[in-house]
């Protein structure tokens, strides 16, 4: 057997001889008579084991010159590729040598005369060198057949029965049986016959094992037919067969001959058969191998495949080495491969480590998010929705507003629709400040889309987002601002506020305060660089009502005042002069445009306006002392006073700037309050204006504006 060698033969590796026994190490094989007996064999595979037993038989008569004389059920086994391998050549021999075993020992096999042919059990053995070589194993052939198709041999009766053989091979196997040697068929006719057309040996699973070896030689179109072929027979295939013969052809065949995805779905469909453990060792090289092809069909084939592979594959495997050579197709100048890979991180993101996932993997998808296919973009964004889980809570933040945002405007209506979807999936993952100050303001525009669907979508996710806002808003309490009992309890006492008479005119009111609150703070800045005046302090009688305090915030501000005096006495100082205070006051400036381009004009902005004409400067409070009575005298002789003071130069004559520090001052005045809000509300161009010294007349009923 070591020198007999034959893909039909089986397998001698090493052999052993001892006092006792002969050991024999052959290939990993299984009795035939296992699956026979259980009738599990199909007619298709029976079919094919015997074509391959019938070319081995052929091979020892012909091309040996040799008998086999033991051919029967027990003598054939199974390789592990499926394969039906010859074995029992215990009498095996020459008709050369003149002293063969077969000649001698030809009866001492087991069950002899049962299978032996009518001539032996005659004349015995001797009577073979009178007949044709091929006799003997031609008539055990038959009774092999009759075995296969039937699962046993148990008596000579049943030699001829035509009972489960197919009908294609009656004709044939009769003539195997024949009792006369000399018209005995042989094996190597019965083969030939077999393989005419129209033959019992002319079948799908015979043609496609001969044509295995030469696969990568094959033609395109040879190629196909054959694949469509083992789709057809892959039922009738063993297993194993698929597994140890067919899978590595086809995988050369992918890897080095040009198979191409046809192949490759091929390979797919025998891979489900097999266990993970010989998926990892058959299959799983040369998937890293073929992700390095830089093959385009390839490349989308296995993308296209990857769901059926990802379950063999572990995880250091993909991050490792399959998603290195797979991010190539983000940038790949074809579209469909770009939107494959786009596709394809669906399918491999569990398998992907989380600094893949937030580095590399975002990177990437960034691109196509851009990309100039309307498709991939909304691939994109439906991919990043249903990632959204995997991502990390720090990024997640920041990447799905964001990505979400753009695709909410992006020109594709499907784009838009996706965003929407997305947001909808996603809602649970962004807390409610984000809600409220991110998305909910993101969403308003889909809400008038041009388009339909988009304008469903968008009132659905923006109610599903209106209604987490409200309940969050429902938690929370009524105000965060400490008690007045609280800040009197840590010895600090709460600034007054604006008067209010009543809450029908509450916004004016909170207008008002906030601005004066703001700016008050400046106050004190401002009179650190003007000496203060020096309150006057009379003797009054306790008839006469009090007189106005220079020192009062509710009446002419201490900032007013040293304005004045400045303006009037200090003439020759530079007026366009560049201080930190001028800094402060117009970065405050700035901001007031910024919160006008954010809100625009309301319906009473004239409110926070100043007066149309130029009003006359506020005249210096002077007290007068009466002695308890009133001294009208006095209170002329004032007036005519401030007749006479000289006009402001008109470089001072109310620019921006200064209009703005005057007022700050004021805190309780109703009048001044409408000043300063106007100005620090809507600034106006600096202007020259000509200040009338006029005195203003004086209205005793101040607080009315306030009733």
């Amino acid at each position: 057997m070591r020198t007999l060698r034959h893909p039909g033969v089986i397998k001698i590796y090493d052999t052993v001889e001892t006092e006792a026994y002969i050991y024999v190490a052959t290939e990993r094989i299984i009795p035939l008579e296992w699956p026979a007996r259980r009738r599990s064999l199909s007619v298709e595979t029976s079919k094919w084991g015997l074509f391959t037993i019938a070319n081995t038989l052929a091979f020892i008569n012909d091309e040996a010159s040799s008998i086999h004389g033991n051919v029967r059920l027990s003598s054939v086994f199974t390789s592990q590729s499926g394969e039906w391998r010859l074995g029992g050549f215990d009498v095996l021999s020459s008709l050369k040598d003149d002293d063969a075993v077969l000649y001698r020992y030809g009866s001492f096999t087991p069950q002899s005369g049962l299978y032996a042919p009518p001539e032996i059990a005659k004349a015995g053995w001797d009577i073979v060198k009178r007949h044709p070589l091929p006799a003997v194993d031609a008539y055990n052939f038959g009774v092999l057949i009759f075995e296969v198709f039937n699962g046993s041999f148990i008596a000579g009766d049943q030699i001829g029965q035509t009972k489960n053989v197919p009908p294609s091979m009656h004709q044939s196997y009769k003539r195997l049986l024949n009792a006369n040697p000399k018209a005995r068929l042989s094996v190597s006719h019965f083969r030939d016959q077999g393989r005419r057309s129209g033959g019992f040996f002319e079948t799908a699973l015979i043609r496609l094992s001969e044509g295995l070896d030469s696969l990568g030689l094959k033609s395109d179109t040879q190629r196909e037919d054959f694949l469509s072929e083992l789709d057809e027979v892959s039922d009738d295939f063993p297993e194993e067969f698929f597994c140890v013969k067919v899978l590595p052809e086809l995988l050369k065949s992918i890897e080095f001959g040009g198979g191409g995805p046809k192949v490759f779905t091929s390979v797919m469909k025998i891979g489900k058969k097999l266990s993970d453990e010989d998926w990892d060792l058959r299959i799983g090289p040369v998937i890293v191998r073929l992700f390095s092809n830089p093959d385009r069909a390839i490349r989308v084939c296995l993308l296209d495949n990857l769901p059926n592979m990802i379950d063999h594959l572990s995880q250091k495997t993909v991050n490792d080495k399959i998603f290195p050579q797979m991010v190539t197709g983000f940038s790949d100048v074809a579209p469909l491969v770009r939107e494959q890979t786009v596709k394809a991180v669906l399918t491999i993101i569990t398998k992907l480590s989380d600094r893949t996932i937030n580095g590399e993997l975002l990177k990437h998808l960034a691109k196509t998010s851009n990309d100039e296919q309307p498709g991939i973009r909304t691939n994109t964004t439906i991919c990043l929705g249903k990632i959204a889980r995997n991502l990390g809570a720090n990024t997640r933040q920041k990447v799905l507003v964001a990505a979400f945002g753009r695709s909410l405007r992006d020109p594709f209506v499907h784009a838009r629709n996706a965003a929407l979807l997305a947001l909808a999936a996603t809602s649970d993952l962004f807390n409610d400040d984000d809600c409220a100050t991110k998305i909910l303001p993101a969403l308003c525009p889909s809400l008038i889309d041009k388009e339909k669907i988009v304008r469903d979508q968008a009132n659905k996710c923006f109610d599903a987002y209106l209604q987490r806002i409200r309940r969050y808003g429902n938690s929370l309490p009524d105000t965060v601002l400490p008690t007045t009992n609280a800040m009197s309890a840590n010895g600090t006492i709460p600034r007054m506020s604006t008067p209010q008479n009543d809450t029908s005119a509450g916004w004016a009111g909170w207008a008002i305060s906030s601005f004066t609150n703001k700016l008050a703070t400046a106050s004190g800045e401002m009179q650190s660089k003007v000496a203060k005046s020096q309150p006057i302090k009379l003797d009054r009688s306790s008839s006469m009502p009090p007189t106005a305090d220079t020192n009062r915030p509710s009446q002419t501000s201490a900032s007013v005042s040293a304005l004045h005096r400045q303006a009037v006495t200090g003439a020759s100082t530079p007026a366009a002069s560049d201080t930190p205070m001028d800094h402060y006051f117009s970065g405050a400036l700035e901001e007031d445009q910024e919160i006008d381009e954010a809100w625009g004009k309301a319906a009473g902005d004239d409110f926070f306006d100043v007066d149309s004409e130029p009003r006359p400067a506020p005249a210096p409070a002077i007290s007068f002392d009466d002695g308890g009575e009133p001294d009208f005298e006095g209170w002329l002789n004032a007036q005519a006073q401030a007749k006479a003071k000289p006009p402001l130069p008109r470089g001072l004559s109310k620019p921006m700037g200064v209009t703005r520090t005057v007022t700050t001052g004021s805190v309780g005045g109703g009048t001044g309050s409408k000043k300063l809000t106007g100005t620090a509300s809507k600034p106006r161009p600096a202007t020259a204006k000509n200040i009338s010294t006029k005195p203003k007349d004086i209205d005793d009923e101040w607080g009315d504006a306030w009733d």
